[in-house]
Formats: structure tokens, C-alpha cells, sequence
């Protein structure tokens, strides 16, 4: 069976106003405005309301057609119903990954600005490649700094590409010109005053840009 796609506006939730209430509802928001992957990332301890956020969000992802995933905790991905995880630097191996959720999940990976990392992993058999900070990030200010022209020279990994750090609607379009797939935020959306708003802006962005590939 084909997994589902990864591509187009990818949103990671964040800590916000209105506890676990608030965060869902900006999570049906961003999915009314078009978002087509929804990543869970909270770092805490507190496993029971991880939990039960992360499932909530499955099936909010599920109504939608959304691709939802878990950053960084594969046993949550798998305990929740996720449809994969997302893995960084110092995050569990892709193959113990794999080994957890199966053949049928999606497993993302963190690439940074290395060509090299992203050709390892794809052959180990990640699904997806994220590579940036494109911009600068509020979440981290301090990442290492991607150039646009790595996606270009990333297209023949034959894996879809996720472009990351920084990124808003005005600043989007070359990501999207040099081969992102999809384009992941956080702050310039689910933080945003009006998250379906701000999401919308992102698919129009999408399209007007896809056509002027053409």
C-alpha cells in the first residue's frame, strides 16, 4: 500500500494559550486552512497528557486527510496512531524506528545543511527529508544555516524534501522554486493571531508557485 504523501504546508504545534483545549483548536484550525501534515512536538515529561493530546490530534488528522506524525518519541507515535515520527540528530535510529511502527509509517529525518546525512539516511530507508534552518528561527535561533540550492542538489535522493527555519508566507517561494515538497513552521502559523488564516496563505502560496514552475 502507497503511504501517504508528504508535501505541502507541514505544521508543528507548539506550547500555547488554553492548555490542551487551546491546542487542539488551533490544530483544527490549521487543518481548516489547509495544512496538509501536523507534527506533535512537545518536549516535556508529562506522558499522560502527551498522550492524550497526540491522540487527539490522530483523529483530527484522520477527519482532515491530514498526515499526522510525533517529533522525536517513537513510542508515543505508535501508542497514539500516528502515521509516523519525525527523528532528529540525537533521536532514536531510524531502523529501531522502523522495528516499532512498521513498514506502513512514515519516518521523517532531520538533515541540517548536509547532503551527505540526507544520503544515508534516505538509503537506510527514511521517507522524508527535512533539511534547513533556511531563516532565522525563534525556536532556534542558534541552528546551522541551509542555502536554498541544497534542495536543488537534494531532488536526486528521490525522497520528498521538507524545507524548515523561519519560514513565513513572504519569504517561502525560493524554498518552493529550489524542490521543497512541503514547507514546515511553526510560528508564522500555529502561533499566528488567526492559524487558518495564516495556513490559508501557505496554500495559495503553494499553488501560484507550482504554477509558475509549470
Amino acid at each position: 500500500m502507497e503511504k501517504p504523501p508528504v508535501r505541502g504546508l507541514y505544521v508543528l504545534t507548539a506550547p500555547c494559550p488554553g492548555g490542551s483545549e487551546g491546542l487542539l483548536r488551533r490544530v483544527e484550525q490549521v487543518l481548516a486552512g489547509g495544512a496538509r501534515v501536523i507534527q506533535y512536538r512537545d518536549k516535556t515529561d508529562e506522558s499522560e497528557r502527551r498522550l492524550r493530546e497526540a491522540a487527539a490530534i490522530a483523529e483530527r488528522c484522520r477527519a482532515a486527510g491530514a498526515l499526522f506524525l510525533v517529533n522525536d518519541d517513537v513510542e508515543l507515535a505508535a501508542a497514539s496512531g500516528a502515521d509516523g515520527v519525525h527523528l532528529g540528530r540525537d533521536d532514536a535510529a531510524l531502523e529501531k524506528a522502523r522495528a516499532c511502527m512498521g513498514e506502513r509509517a512514515v519516518i521523517g529525518v532531520s538533515c541540517y545543511d548536509s547532503l551527505e546525512r540526507a544520503a544515508a539516511l534516505a538509503a537506510a530507508g527514511a521517507d522524508y527529508l527535512a533539511f534547513g534552518s533556511f531563516y532565522s528561527s525563534p525556536t532556534k535561533p542558534q541552528a546551522v544555516r541551509a542555502q536554498p540550492a541544497l534542495l536543488a542538489e537534494a531532488r536526486r535522493l528521490g525522497r520528498p524534501l521538507v524545507a524548515i527555519g523561519g519560514i513565513t508566507a513572504a519569504n517561502a517561494a525560493p524554498l518552493v522554486q529550489a524542490g521543497a515538497d512541503a514547507l514546515a513552521v511553526i510560528s508564522s502559523v500555529f502561533l499566528a493571531e488567526d492559524p487558518q488564516a495564516a495556513a490559508h496563505e501557505f496554500e495559495v502560496l503553494f499553488a501560484s508557485t507550482q504554477l509558475e514552475c509549470k
